[in-house]
């Protein structure tokens, strides 16, 4: 029987961490408090979400807030890796928190612990790793994108975190209803039914029971949405903005500061 992978080999897989030297991943494994949760549990509450550095380590987690009706919907679905600190205007207006799509591994540690464990990471590195957090949630920025074009950038988006390439695509590994697509691209779930079989007509997405497969070589052609680049993450440059340099010393918090990001909804901007 093969032994449970520690949380220093859970660190190791993730990519966007891949930045930190050998000896950072184990002060940063060591430095985590960890806490298992199961589907549908509170990951992080509003307050949390606005402090700290949080990692998912297994599983997939959900963004969620209140929509103008009151009602708790989907925005964003999130795959192994750091979990985004909003800011805390956004948090607060919107209720935003995160939530176990999946039975999940969470590790947090203080900003404070964090740049110390970062301290002789090149700033270079560094900035590309906040910078590469804001572009890919790009689908929450958007501004402008027609329905059609929003779900191909979230089918992107997911093929990009969950997806396994195969024979006939890429197989996303995450199960999600209809229900849960229209959470995420904000519209209701007969229209995104209908764009999904109007999907499967043109060829561009298969399904295999619960899964779905991307045809990732054609779908991107078929709306006016940013390709992902090789980091998984959206190449657009209205995103990159947001990302504005900094003086002084380069540290966690300097690079996100409050006023750089705002956070969209299935409704609109907040």
């Amino acid at each position: 029987m093969n032994a449970s992978p520690t949380d220093l080999d859970l660190l190791n897989r993730l990519k966007p961490l891949s930045f930190l030297s050998a000896v950072a991943l184990r002060e940063l494994a060591s430095g985590l408090n960890t806490a298992n949760f199961s589907r549908h549990e509170v990951i992080l509450a509003e307050k949390a979400m606005a402090a700290g550095v949080h990692i998912l380590l297994r599983g997939a987690a959900k963004i969620t807030c209140l929509n103008p009706s009151g009602e708790r919907v989907s925005v964003a679905l999130v795959a192994p890796g750091p979990i985004p600190e909003f800011p805390s205007f956004a948090v607060s207006r919107s209720h935003l928190r995160c939530e176990a799509h999946s039975d999940c591994r969470v590790g947090s540690v203080s900003w404070d612990q964090f740049d110390f464990i970062t301290r002789t990471v090149p700033q270079s590195a560094l900035r590309r790793f906040h910078e590469n957090n804001l572009v890919q949630w790009y689908r929450l920025f958007a501004e402008g994108l027609d329905l059609r074009e929003r779900l191909v950038l979230t089918l992107l988006q997911l093929c990009s975190n969950f997806g396994v390439i195969e024979s006939r695509g890429t197989l996303l590994r995450v199960f999600l209803s209809h229900k849960d697509l229209a959470e995420l691209v904000g519209a209701s779930r007969p229209r995104v039914t209908e764009h999904l079989a109007e999907l499967e007509r043109e060829h561009l997405l298969i399904r295999q029971g619960r899964q779905l497969i991307v045809r990732l070589d054609k779908i991107g052609h078929s709306a006016s949405v940013p390709a992902p680049n090789p980091h998984g993450a959206f190449a657009n440059p209205r995103v990159q903005a947001y990302a504005r340099p900094v003086s002084g010393p380069l540290t966690t918090r300097s690079l996100w500061p409050e006023q750089s990001v705002y956070v969209g909804t299935p409704h609109g901007r907040l």
